[in-house]
């Protein structure tokens, strides 16, 4: 039986009022009726966060077909890597000189890489981003709108890819573009403009800030996730990347048609390339309730259909298309500089390429309407958003199967034959020699002062009397115990319960000589650690209702059509 694409109890949005939003005949696809109105209660999103921007900007610009291109283009190109990985590592060095790069991080605060684990492996964390840009000809063409040629892009797709340290799984957050979110002071390092922490903008326009740095910038405030990479993409290089698999099957569980995206389909499976592909990756309208949610679970769908193509057997094995995407694409590739060689770039193939489809999840951010702006934009959902962000953090897959003792797996796996318990056995008190560091700054907030003293001398007051501070910099959203070796585990356990932390703030890991508290900003006052902040229930070990998880092995998933848009 075909499932739908919506999953658990996901409230509404109501969108906005077409009325309200100044359509105008550039919104219109070249060809359609521009008499055609959008359904009633449908529409593009407008709102005060984005009016300001337009009048900081110049005149309002009107949304055209090439942003609705944008929602695919981000994850194409990490699939573009998979799927041309046959064209040979000398081949890449030809298209490295294509590949534009840019600073990784345009904030002050920048969080600390992921620890590593018993095995030394740490999670990769890639912020894929799709810009509206019209500075090219090549752009305009596909995009449509001249009037925004010169203007600065917007990131109109964000996804963050998240591969675990042990490469079983991978999970993927989007965000609507609509989101309204703090967008941190970020520093443009080509003309040094300094642009002012605001709370008042949507997402999207963080690129506009210095550019894709202050993207990642933005998400590190968000979400505590420390961004490894970033690869963006413009509308250049992708519109074949249907054809180059021969095809995308997809599914919609009613006669569908939109007439904003000319997407016309009967009930049933369907294997879409070319223009109608991109018609699918456009439809918004047709696709739920009419909102930009509901597009961005098609495009789920999609692009799980497009990884299990090429995971599949599916080749790209035309010569001259081959070449011909792979120059494309590389051209509208934008990378950090961490990520911008040809050896760097076929390594992430391999990295990516040993997690089966079954364990790749992709969800949506859980939101709620902003109380602000209710028609125009969301927000992160309270507690189903944060769970959402916590499970990445925490490096534990989203579909809930991750192994138990997965700790203790790799502490046998890394060479350690002590068998360890609960409880495992720990030295006396005295004994046991703790660094203490203090983590609770972040994107938006200066550390608390004085944290890693303040719980030293608490742990010496419990009797840890080898407890000391370190003042090395860190920056982490929540607090760890990290232990170096399996037989450490007990004592790392003491230190724990003398401060009232969970057994899930435990972590072996290569990269700490001893027992090593990092108190996160989870953490920024009091020396008993809050009881809200941690849980151990396993249980919730899993991504929450609201963010609409869809498997990357699920075949069955179908589209859920709008009844407006029925024929």
């Amino acid at each position: 039986m075909r499932q739908s694409s919506v999953r658990g109890e996901r409230g509404r949005r109501r969108a906005p009022e077409a009325r309200d939003l100044g359509w105008d005949d550039s919104m219109y696809e070249e060809g359609a009726d521009p008499n055609v109105t959008a359904p009633q209660g449908k529409g593009e999103h407008s709102g005060k966060g984005r009016g300001e921007r337009h009048r900081r900007g110049g005149p309002r610009k009107k949304r055209g077909r090439g942003a609705r291109i944008l929602r695919w283009t981000a994850f194409s190109a990490a699939v573009l890597i998979l799927g041309t990985a046959g064209a040979g590592y000398f081949y890449y060095e030809h298209l490295s000189g294509n590949i534009k790069k840019g600073d990784l991080n345009l904030g002050k605060n920048r969080l600390d890489r992921s620890a590593a684990n018993a095995k030394g492996q740490r999670p990769l964390n890639i912020l894929l981003l799709g810009s509206d840009s019209r500075n090219s000809a090549e752009n305009v063409a596909l995009g449509g709108s001249h009037r925004d040629v010169g203007r600065k892009p917007l990131a109109d797709v964000q996804m963050l890819l998240h591969v675990s340290a042990d490469r079983s799984n991978m999970s993927v957050i989007s965000i609507p573009r609509d989101t309204r979110v703090t967008i941190p002071e970020c520093k443009d390092p080509d003309d040094g403009k300094v642009y002012r922490k605001t709370d008042r903008e949507i997402i999207n326009a963080s690129l506009m800030n210095g550019g894709p740095g202050c993207t990642v910038a933005t998400w590190e405030e968000l979400t505590g996730i420390p961004v490894d990479h970033f690869m963006m993409i413009d509308f250049a290089g992708v519109v074949n990347m249907a054809d180059a698999v021969g095809g995308v099957p997809v599914c919609v569980k009613n006669n569908v048609y939109d007439k904003l995206s000319g997407l016309r389909l009967e009930k049933g499976d369907h294997k879409v390339k070319g223009k109608q592909a991109l018609q699918w990756l456009r439809t918004r309208h047709g696709f739920e309730d009419g909102s930009d949610i509901g597009r961005t679970h098609a495009q789920h769908m999609y692009m799980n259909a497009m990884v299990r193509q090429l995971k599949s057997g599916t080749k790209l094995t035309d010569p001259g298309q081959l070449s011909d995407l792979a120059e494309a694409a590389t051209k509208a590739l934008t990378v950090d500089k961490g990520l911008g060689t040809p050896k760097k770039l076929y390594d992430l193939t391999d990295e990516l390429k040993q997690v089966s489809t079954k364990r790749i999840t992709m969800t949506t951010m859980p939101w709620i309407q902003d109380p602000l702006n209710p028609k125009a934009h969301v927000v992160p959902k309270p507690g189903d958003a944060d769970k959402l962000f916590s499970l990445v953090r925490d490096d534990k897959s989203l579909d809930g199967k991750d192994k138990k003792d997965k700790d203790k797996k790799d502490e046998k796996g890394a060479g350690q034959d002590k068998k360890t318990t609960p409880s495992d056995p720990a030295a006396p008190k005295g004994e046991i020699g703790v660094t203490v560091q203090n983590g609770t700054g972040t994107a938006s907030q200066a550390p608390a002062p004085g944290r890693a003293g303040t719980i030293s001398a608490e742990l010496v007051k419990e009797g840890f009397t080898k407890a000391a501070a370190d003042t090395t910099p860190k920056t982490q959203a929540t607090t760890v115990i990290s232990y170096p070796k399996a037989d450490k585990r007990g004592d790392a356990q003491a230190v724990a319960k003398a401060l009232g932390l969970p057994d899930s703030a435990l972590r072996m890991s290569t990269s700490v000589q001893q027992i090593t508290l990092v108190v996160g900003a989870d953490w920024r006052t009091g020396t008993s650690y809050p009881k809200d902040a941690g849980s151990d229930d396993k249980s919730d070990d899993k991504a929450p209702d609201s963010s609409a998880a869809l498997n990357g092995d699920d075949s069955a998933a179908c589209m859920d059509v709008n009844p407006l848009n029925r024929f």
